[in-house]
């Protein structure tokens, strides 16, 4: 009899079960990089969250642009980069006894995990992010789920990447185009990062994405006129929200730069420091 079961099983499957932990580990850490550069942060699985929905407080940490697009159903918006976010979840730990659970986009947004080490640095307990985001869960549940104020959601509405990488092009060719037809430029860069440069000085416009009145005004005139929008944020990230507004203002031709502004200054610097 084998005490040691170890022992007992042969060479061929001992390393079969370290190559198949290995490789689980090593995918857990490419789908889910979060993980590994915050492994003190606790955090839920999706159909956990789904299990517990009624037991736990769920809070999106975005901003209010992005929440408002699209979001989980029943969440309330604290966003990260707010001055008071600290003690608006202090606030809601409070008045509440339930687990907080703190979400963004999806498996490579680092907010819900930088949001849930915020709050355990400031002794706020009983706090985990939901770190699979919002983009899956709405596939998967679409009843529990908002997009532009109408629930539940069509999964097919959910735009994909290969949708949105159409509507890209090279920070180099978007300056050509714009200087060789007559089109709608528009920086939608929140306030704090245009640090008063614009990229295209008498050309563009600016719009605030937490306000549509200018947007909307620039859409009309777009398709009043016919004419092509050409729009830019700072990193390229948050024009794939502002897609789905398009979509729903039946906007037929827009182009985002691919990469933003940070990709625009990344190529002068590129092209003239030595």
């Amino acid at each position: 009899m084998c005490v040691n079961h170890l022992k007992c099983l042969s060479p061929v499957i001992l390393i079969f079960i370290t190559f198949f932990v290995f490789s689980a580990t090593s995918y857990t850490a490419v789908e889910f990089p979060g993980r590994q550069r915050y492994p003190a942060v606790p955090f839920i699985t999706m159909t956990d969250l789904y299990k517990s929905f009624n037991n736990v407080v769920i809070v999106d940490v975005r901003s209010k642009y992005e929440f408002d697009t699209l979001r989980i159903k029943g969440a309330i918006n604290i966003p990260l980069s707010s001055k008071d976010f600290v003690e608006k979840i202090r606030e809601l730990r409070a008045t509440q006894n339930k687990k907080i659970v703190l979400y963004c986009n999806g498996k490579t947004c680092m907010k819900s995990y930088k949001a849930t080490q915020k709050c355990r640095v400031n002794k706020i307990k009983n706090v985990i992010a939901y770190d699979q985001g919002v983009l899956d869960w709405a596939k998967r549940y679409p009843a529990k789920s908002i997009l532009l104020g109408k629930t539940p959601i069509n999964p097919k509405h959910i735009i994909s990447k290969k949708e949105f990488k159409t509507h890209l092009i090279k920070p180099e060719v978007f300056e050509v185009k714009i200087n060789s037809k007559v089109a709608i430029v528009l920086d939608v860069r929140d306030p704090f990062q245009r640090e008063a440069l614009g990229l295209f000085i008498g050309i563009e416009k600016r719009a605030n994405l937490d306000d549509y009145t200018d947007l909307d005004l620039y859409i009309s005139k777009a398709k009043r006129s016919k004419l092509p929008i050409y729009i830019y944020d700072e990193t390229g990230k948050q024009v794939r929200w502002l897609m789905y507004y398009l979509q729903q203002k039946k906007v037929n031709e827009y182009y985002f730069m691919e990469g933003g502004a940070r990709a625009f200054f990344d190529g002068l610097r590129k092209k003239y420091v030595r």
